[in-house]
């Protein structure tokens, strides 16, 4: 059985690729053949995150073993073939490349192809130039919006700073000093 996957970006519009890959292969073959189709650099921490219609994000697959709680199920790529968690069209998929900025690629299974295999994955389609790799701090605000701390950063149009007065602290002028001891 083949998996057909269309991979987009939220930064390019005109970036697309295809990839074929068997379903039996694990998402670390998946997560290689990404970096080839996109020509990133290997080594760098990645994750697939298997979502919901709405692209929220329901499990998590590291490429790396995570140290998480025992609570939680903990999958690495490379010990977790695509068809244990992918099994209908339409599927979601988001792959997070880039863990500072959770910039990622977007991925849905688009097709599966019954009745035939693949010894290696392909790359089907390759349009447009993908986003870099790793965005240079200046460039972070101009992707996600500046950090906006108008009127409206704490919630309440009608806010003013003025308002904020020893109101509340009552109590706190009968606190006990502390020490000038430069060893506290």
């Amino acid at each position: 059985m083949i998996f057909r996957f269309l991979m987009l970006s939220d930064e390019i519009d005109d970036f697309k690729r295809e990839i074929q890959i068997d379903a039996n292969d694990t998402f670390f073959d998946l997560h290689k053949t990404i970096l080839e189709s996109v020509d990133y650099k290997e080594g760098e921490m990645a994750s697939f995150f298997i979502c919901d219609d709405n692209w929220e994000k329901e499990k998590e697959i590291t490429l790396i073993e995570m140290d998480t709680s025992s609570e939680e199920d903990s999958y690495v790529m490379d010990g977790c073939a695509l068809d244990d968690f992918l099994e209908d069209e339409k599927q979601k998929l988001m792959y997070v490349f880039d863990y500072l900025t959770e910039r990622a690629f977007f991925i849905e299974l688009a097709e599966i192809i019954t009745g035939k295999n693949l010894d290696k994955a392909v790359i089907t389609k390759s349009v447009g130039l993908p986003p870099v790799q790793f965005m240079e701090f200046d460039n972070i605000a101009a992707v996600n919006g500046s950090l906006d701390i108008g009127e409206n950063f704490y919630g309440d149009e009608t806010y003013d700073i003025d308002e904020l007065d020893a109101e509340g602290f009552d109590g706190l002028d009968n606190f006990e000093q502390l020490p000038d001891d430069e060893n506290f």
